[in-house]
């Protein structure tokens, strides 16, 4: 079995201040979404990410504070999933809470290994 990463933008990161009952509807629903993947033994770990980052780049390794995307492309959280293949990885994605909002999106990419030079 492969593993592979699923990426989560947008979505939720876009909305407005959720009440106190909103939050813990939408947590259980990722809660049994993950828990789902879990019960099939494919569940590989994750976690969602925090609003603040810097980011650091070039030759100069210039660090800023960021990001400074659209909501759309803010990465959000991500999780493992161990799979076949990157169809039946899909398949755990398309039940994925954050694609509740329009502008959600899940990506998902195999997970490579590192070689000796």
């Amino acid at each position: 079995m492969k593993e592979y990463l699923l990426v989560f933008r947008g979505g939720d990161t876009e909305r407005k201040q959720l009440s106190p009952e909103e939050a813990q509807a939408q947590m259980k629903r990722w809660q049994d979404w993950i828990g789902g993947i879990a019960q099939k033994g494919q569940y590989g770990g994750g976690h969602p990410l925090a609003g603040a980052s810097k980011v650091l780049s070039g030759t100069a390794k210039k660090l800023t504070d960021g990001p400074f995307i659209e909501g759309k492309e803010i990465v959000g959280g991500y999780i493992i999933v161990k799979a076949n293949s990157i169809e039946e990885a899909t398949v755990f994605a398309e039940d994925c809470p954050n694609l509740e909002a329009e502008s959600g999106t899940v990506e998902i990419r195999e997970i490579g290994t590192m070689t000796a030079m």
